[in-house]
């Protein structure tokens, strides 16, 4: 199994990594500078959490490893890693539809709540990396 023991990090493709499910104590890393953003995180074994200059980006119940998390204007994708299912929230425009693909499979449609928060499940375990793609309709 793959975790980020540094807890956040900047991978050669421009992308960031985050996460450590393994761990039995919360532990986080706060000021991570990224692309001009500052990054906070928190993670253990069970919740793992994002946040952008201040605000809300990716929550997973339990803990997860997330790799190669990359976000515009209308796609967010990443490759999540766990322990066990995970359900995970993401923060996205508020009331607008997107599509979710996991592994490459939709899973349909959704509709952002008025807080932009997107939330979905994926089936994890045994180190399994599951590949996760959101994208604007």
């Amino acid at each position: 199994m793959a975790v980020v023991k540094e807890l956040i990090r900047t991978e050669d493709n421009g992308t960031i990594s985050f996460g450590d499910y393994e761990l039995s104590q919360k532990s986080k890393l706060s000021d991570y500078q990224h692309q001009g953003d500052m990054y906070k995180v928190k993670t253990f074994k069970e919740i793992t959490k994002l946040e952008r200059n201040g605000m809300f980006v990716y929550e997973s119940v339990p803990g997860t490893a997330v790799f190669d998390l990359k976000q515009d204007g209308s796609i967010m994708s990443f490759t999540v890693e766990g322990a066990e299912d995970a359900q995970i929230t993401v923060e996205m425009e508020a009331e607008t539809r997107y599509e979710v693909f996991i592994n490459d499979a939709s899973t349909g449609v959704v509709e952002t709540n008025l807080g932009g928060k997107l939330s979905f499940s994926v089936e994890l375990g045994n180190a399994t990396k599951v590949a996760v793609k959101i994208v604007k309709r």
